[in-house]
């Protein structure tokens, strides 16, 4: 008797066992259905207050469905606030932003194929969905900007297919050679290079400034005053009363073959410029190049063909 019990407590023990490791193992499938699958972009960013604009503009411009695929993406995502400097900017409305025909276009130009890490960025042209570049710039003390004039303020918020940075304003690619900027800059209301430009078609250099985003050039542009000033200083009265050759040498002294921003300036650099054998300097504490000052509220013009930088003296090679 003794023995038949001793079987049948061991039955029971083996199936209250085998309950036990079965009703576990239960458990933990039912946990692994309930782990949720990570955000992608587009949740990301409608869980996230500060870039309500942005996610409403995605919604508008039918873009949530492709950032919301396999991707990988890397979307540099203006805030809420970049949004607003935006609009007062650019004197319009958010109603306007958010209905104007190159919505999709704007939005599609801040992201990236590929997840790109805040490690793995580096100066220079990227690529976006548009097929158009933007350039990413790492000022002297390792902050990143892109174009010249946005900021990224923080970095490798993650999603399941992409990663996003955040800018501080919004980017558009440029649509105006720097020829046609300082030609429109003639007629504004208050006109401006109009004896650059008149020097530039003098010297036949217009179509040098004149290009895409293949031809990467920087362009020192003095404002009429300095080009008043130059005058006095020779005593003539105009571009049409220097020699030529004379001034030809003089602006293409003032031309940089690459696309430089301020943020990519450096202290002392010497900048190899389109006059053979001639350099300028660069001088960060005094915002200067050579002897000409920096014209802060003018900097970073960029152009498809590269960017301007506004000084008040003409530069004159030795």
């Amino acid at each position: 008797m003794k023995s038949f019990n001793q079987n049948v407590w061991r039955l029971l023990s083996l199936s209250l066992a085998l309950l036990v490791t079965v009703s576990f193992t239960s458990c933990d499938d039912d946990d692994d259905d309930m782990v949720p699958e990570p955000d992608d972009i587009v949740d990301v960013l409608e869980d996230d207050s500060n870039f309500s604009i942005l996610s409403a503009a995605i919604d508008v411009a039918d873009l949530d469905g492709a950032l919301s695929g396999t991707g990988p993406f890397t979307v540099f995502a203006p805030t809420n606030g970049a949004f607003g400097d935006f609009i007062a900017d650019n004197n319009i409305t958010s109603e306007a932003l958010l209905g104007n025909s190159d919505l999709a276009d704007i939005l599609s130009y801040h992201v990236v194929s590929n997840r790109v890490m805040a490690a793995d960025v580096s100066a220079g042209s990227v690529t976006s969905l548009t097929g158009d570049p933007f350039f990413v710039s790492i000022d002297p003390d390792g902050g990143v900007w892109i174009n010249g004039n946005t900021q990224v303020t923080a970095t490798d918020k993650m999603a399941s297919n992409g990663v996003i940075h955040t800018l501080d304003y919004v980017i558009t690619a440029p649509t105006m050679s720097i020829a046609e900027i300082a030609v429109g800059n003639t007629t504004a209301s208050t006109p401006e290079f109009t004896q650059l430009v008149s020097a530039l078609s003098r010297a036949g250099l217009v179509d040098a400034v004149s290009g895409g985003f293949d031809d990467n050039l920087t362009v020192f542009a003095p404002t009429d005053a300095a080009f008043e000033a130059l005058y006095d200083a020779l005593g003539v009265n105009g571009v049409e009363d220097i020699e030529l050759e004379l001034l030809t040498d003089v602006l293409l002294y003032h031309v940089v073959p690459t696309r430089a921003f301020s943020q990519d300036l450096r202290d002392e650099a010497s900048l190899p410029t389109l006059l053979e054998d001639e350099n300028l300097t660069v001088d960060l504490p005094g915002l200067m190049i050579n002897e000409s000052n920096l014209v802060p509220s003018m900097l970073n013009i960029h152009a498809t063909n590269g960017v301007i930088h506004v000084i008040d003296q003409v530069l004159l090679p030795e």
